[in-house]
């Protein structure tokens, strides 16, 4: 049969290669490639039609490595081999297929129509291997398993968008597969709109595909999960550790005002004894919604109320939309029409769109000296005493959400169309932003919540997952949404607690607010003409139920800092879905067990609807133990568990150290002084780090931290509270350490022999405090009778014998 346009274009056979110190480049028949090593886990491959390479310069921050890899010849294949991988390049068609060292297929190119095009479309078939799960790909809906399913990676504001509607806010094309008992990822780092499909429509092959650009992509194969995210974050880059307040609990709503109802929401949270950290100022804050304003009516002195908001604790967020309305007496307009930093039409005409104020320039951040400017911008606020912004509408957001695609881009000089360059647009907004935050204020770490972006874009920002609805159903939603970031290398991530669109009932409330205790991201929002979302804005019940999980939060804090301190040198999640520690453990993905996740690796959270009084968990390998009462369970089980609404079903991995203090009404509050150790019996050793510093600055690069490692052998029953390294000057001088589980009774301190007391543990406080209805049975759960020991804190080591 002869070709014709309607037939894939194939790079054919191959020409001719030369090696290089860090791979190996060549052509084929009809193009040509380049082929990389940046580690022994990660190679990176570039096929184009072109005569020379369209990278993207905004995802990857690290360079290939010289000289780590061996290469051989025979007649059939070019093999590249590292320590992980063995890449084997088919001479004949240019087909790769990636073996592990032992020979075993990880993933393999369909044969004949590997790598094609058609007219611009580039795509990568993949052959399916028996049973291949798919995880990851970011901001996606549906279920933990993507397989079956197709997804497309296209930036779009989709206001209450539907639990499995697609694309949505933000992209993120980097995924994970897993087949008899291996695993790897790919990052097709293409800014132009992609598509994955996961064997949906068929039983051949899984493939993903970009409008137009080269086929380049990065292969990681690791023996772990885990290994395989830490590697994607070495090359897209890794958080920055947030201030402390930005994990305390935030509180927004479309809008606050005017500055008396601000200054009156902070008031109240102090008067009702319910921590807090932020509040946030929606668009009107501004004068008819142009940013780099305050309304002069509502908020005639927004540096006195930001000041009293100051003394009760609190930190302001300001949202920031990119949409500079086209009025010539406007200031940022003027600058930005006489700079030419706006986008425009071919012709050089700025392009104009309809957002809140009107017909509004965009800025172009792709262009450099239009990051600076916005950088200078900021100045407007960090003077007032603004703490931190959100990006919002910066897919970019227009009504009627159209932008011409012939809209041009200056992506760093080499030009791009609206095609080419959306993608990364809300990534670049949230770049300049976090840049102008550390130039007006230096000494603190920027915080940036961002709704759009790309692969990258937790070097910048944290994410929120946009307008989603009041309803169960949403709830869960959110909760795998956050999952599939922390999956995708975006490790502070969150959703808007009660939902953003519609009425949230009281029993939602109180269910979504718990479980969003153990979200890294924990904000309130809520749109206009809506019910209120503050914790006291659904009668006493619901209001004791929240200030409880608000205050086990900040008990925590001890335990988040630091598994926020380790997300930043890894790249790992505080909220970890199953799947990345029991990946080849079929029940995790079922739809009744999907929803679980691991917070700070050692609490298993089991979200519940709220409608449910009773719920199926699965508990995977180990041993755990109910979080409130200590009852101690097996595991590799299902089981029913009771789930009243003050009572969320939370679990402590056996073997866990838990770190916790005295609950405080901010971050900058102090505590006690009295770090609470918490250890639960288990087998082999286990190790939890404790990490502090001033939470604000940067100092801790210059050793202005303090961090020791608790270590406890279960099997010798010796516990290690490390030596601390570090000059900060920790804010613990006392822990009490509880043993949960143990049957010994004495242990040894410095050779003195000490018996253990019994204690009771309360990890929320009795709601019958706050509220005079009765609960029934369910009102108070304690740990009972926990042995525990209290001890000073020091420097040095200290060793603790446990003795029957």
């Amino acid at each position: 049969m002869q070709k014709n346009d309607a037939y894939p274009t194939v790079p054919g056979k191959l020409k001719n290669f030369r090696l290089t110190p860090t791979g190996i480049s060549g052509q084929t028949a009809n193009g040509i490639f380049y082929i990389q090593i940046y580690a022994e886990n990660t190679f990176r491959i570039q096929v184009s039609l072109k005569k020379t390479f369209q990278a993207n310069p905004y995802s990857v921050v690290a360079r290939a490595t010289e000289n780590a890899f061996t290469f051989e010849e025979t007649d059939a294949f070019l093999i590249l081999k590292t320590t992980k991988i063995h890449l084997l390049i088919r001479k004949e068609n240019f087909s790769l297929t990636f073996k592990n060292p032992s020979g075993e297929v990880i993933s393999e190119d369909d044969p004949n129509y590997g790598i094609h095009w058609l007219g611009t479309e580039v795509s990568n078939y993949k052959k399916l291997q028996e049973w291949e799960k798919f995880i990851g790909l970011g901001e996606k809906t549906g279920g933990l398993n993507r397989f079956g399913q197709t997804y497309t990676h296209w930036n779009t504001d989709h206001f209450a968008y539907g639990t499995g509607d697609d694309p949505l806010y933000l992209s993120i094309p980097f995924y994970m597969g897993l087949h008899h008992g291996l695993s790897y990822g790919i990052f097709f780092d293409n800014t132009h709109k992609t598509t994955f499909n996961f064997g949906a429509g068929n039983n051949r092959y899984a493939y993903f595909s970009a409008e137009d650009g080269d086929l380049d992509y990065y292969f990681f194969h690791d023996q772990y999960i885990s290994e395989i995210i830490t590697a994607y974050t070495a090359l897209t880059g890794r958080p920055e550790l947030p201030q402390k307040w930005a994990l305390g609990y935030q509180q927004c709503r479309y809008s606050y005002y005017p500055d008396k109802e601000v200054i009156r929401l902070g008031q109240t949270f102090r008067d009702k004894g319910i921590p807090a950290d932020v509040i946030y100022l929606d668009i009107h804050h501004m004068e008819k919604y142009k940013v780099f304003t305050f309304d002069a009516i509502n908020f005639p002195d927004p540096a006195s109320m930001i000041r009293e908001l100051k003394k009760m604790g609190f930190k302001i967020v300001v949202i920031l939309d990119p949409g500079i309305k086209v009025d010539e007496a406007y200031t940022p307009y003027q600058e930005g029409k006489s700079k030419k930093l706006f986008l425009t039409y071919p012709d050089g005409e700025i392009y104009q769109g309809q957002v809140w104020p009107g017909w509004c320039a965009f800025p172009d951040f792709t262009l450099a000296q239009t990051r600076d400017w916005w950088a200078e911008k900021l100045k407007f606020y960090t003077d007032l005493g603004v703490d931190g912004f959100w990006t919002d509408m910066n897919e970019p957001a227009t009504w009627g959400q159209t932008v011409p695609n012939l809209v041009q881009f200056d992506y760093e000089g080499a030009g791009g169309n609206h095609k080419k360059s959306r993608n990364v647009y809300g990534l670049q907004m949230a770049r300049c932003t976090s840049e102008g935050q550390k130039k007006q204020n230096p000494g603190s770490r920027p915080f940036v919540l961002t709704r759009s972006g790309f692969a990258g874009v937790q070097r910048h920002a944290a994410v929120w997952t946009g307008d989603n609805v009041s309803s169960d159903e949403h709830m869960l939603a959110g909760i795998r949404l956050v999952n599939s970031l922390g999956l995708s290398g975006v490790p502070f991530a969150g959703y808007d607690i009660g939902g953003f669109v519609g009425h949230c009932s009281p029993d939602l409330f109180a269910r979504w607010i718990s479980i969003a205790a153990f979200c890294p991201l924990f904000r309130a929002h809520t749109m206009i003409n809506s019910h209120a979302s503050e914790p006291w804005s659904f009668g006493e019940e619901v209001e004791a139920i929240a200030r409880n999980y608000i205050r086990l939060r900040y008990k925590l804090m001890p335990t988040i800092y630091t598994a926020f301190h380790q997300s930043s040198q890894t790249g790992l999640p505080v909220a970890k879905s199953l799947a990345l520690v029991y990946p080849f453990d079929d029940k995790v993905y079922h739809g009744t067990f999907e929803n679980q996740y691991l917070f700070c690796d050692a609490l298993l959270i089991a979200p519940v609807e709220s409608y449910k009084s009773i719920t199926k968990i699965y508990l995977p390998a180990g041993n755990w133990y109910h979080f409130f009462s200590g009852k101690k369970l097996k595991g590799e089980q299902e089981i029913y568990w009771d789930c009243p609404l003050n009572y969320l079903p939370v679990f402590v991995a056996a073997g866990s150290i838990l770190l916790m203090q005295s609950a405080n009404q901010h971050a900058a509050d102090k505590h006690d002084g009295r770090l609470k150790i918490h250890i639960y019996k288990g087998t082999g050793t286990h190790a939890q780090s404790l990490y502090e510093d001033d939470g604000i600055s940067y100092d801790y690069q210059a050793n202005g931290y303090i961090s020791r490692t608790i270590q406890m052998d279960h099997d010798h029953g010796t516990l290690v509270i490390g030596e601390a390294t570090g000059e900060f000057q920790s804010s613990f001088s006392k822990a009490k350490i509880y043993f949960h589980g143990f049957s010994e009774q004495h242990l040894i301190i410095d050779g003195q022999e000490q018996k253990l007391e019994p204690n009771n543990v309360a990890f929320l406080d009795e709601i019958s405090e706050y509220d005079p209805l009765p609960m029934g049975d369910h009102a108070f759960q304690i740990c009972k009778a926990v042995p525990a020991i209290t001890l000073h804190l020091d420097q040095k080591e200290q060793v603790i014998q446990l003795r029957h």
